[in-house]
């Protein structure tokens, strides 16, 4: 079995600051707008969402329409699990450039942690409209009909990743998912994780699946070996420990 992705004082305030930040950055100028845009490019970088966020802040106030600015805010925001504000940004960076694909994408990712898959997949179909080769896309679609359970549909998705980028060890493991819980194809999910390791051992989730699929074949040791590796390359990997007790007491079971 599978077990898988104000008041008028404070109103007058904040007018008073925005008049003042007006006349500040009155002279500033679009390379100013850079500056901070590739400091806060940085900060990301390193970890420090919160800092890069203030630096995207100092970037869209001197260029209101700097829309990679929001694009990374967005994603700076998304770090932080603040999807909310995250897909405010997005949205902004598609008003302002309705064929900026990455904002679709990026608002698409948002929408599913917040399991609105169906605005998820819709923005998914609109990155890919903009970008056929979107490897990544295809990916994210796959896996949000996979996690609305319609596995066919899952499965052609990523078969277009893999079709697209035959090294996207996702796709392997996302299709290899589907695989399983579609007509409990476990040999052939088996394939599909196989190919998910083989091209990134450190893959942790697919250990874990594999050791699902093995588990739906019955091959218990084969399964544990799998929650092992997943939980050494993840040993906060709760879903693995829970599964491996699982298969131990099955095992316990038949003797």
């Amino acid at each position: 079995m599978f077990t898988g992705m104000g008041n008028n004082e404070l109103f007058l305030s904040g007018t008073r600051l925005a008049f003042v930040l007006l006349i500040i950055c009155s002279s500033c100028s679009p390379s100013d707008a850079r500056k901070h845009f590739n400091a806060g490019a940085k900060k990301s970088a390193s970890g420090d969402y919160a800092g890069a966020i203030s630096d995207y802040d100092e970037a869209i106030q001197i260029d209101s329409k700097y829309v990679k600015a929001y694009n990374n805010r967005g994603l700076a925001k998304d770090a932080l699990k603040d999807e909310v504000g995250a897909i405010a940004d997005y949205t902004k960076t598609i008003e302002l450039n309705p064929q900026y694909q990455f904002g679709y994408y990026n608002r698409g990712n948002a929408e599913v942690k917040l399991r609105d898959y169906a605005n998820a997949i819709n923005d998914y179909n609109k990155a890919i409209q903009l970008n056929p080769q979107d490897t990544a896309a295809w990916v994210m679609r796959g896996n949000t009909k996979y996690l609305l359970r319609d596995y066919a549909a899952a499965i052609t998705d990523f078969d277009k990743a893999i079709e697209l980028d035959p090294r996207h060890d996702f796709a392997f493991n996302g299709r290899g998912l589907a695989r399983g819980h579609l007509l409990n194809n476990y040999r052939s999910a088996i394939i599909d994780f196989n190919k998910a390791i083989e091209l990134n051992p450190r893959n942790a989730e697919a250990y874990n699946n594999r050791g699902n699929a093995r588990r739906g074949l019955k091959d218990y040791d084969g399964a544990i070996a799998d929650y092992d590796k997943a939980i050494e390359l993840k040993p906060q990997y709760d879903k693995a420990y829970t599964n491996r007790t699982a298969v131990e007491a099955l095992k316990k079971a038949i003797k």
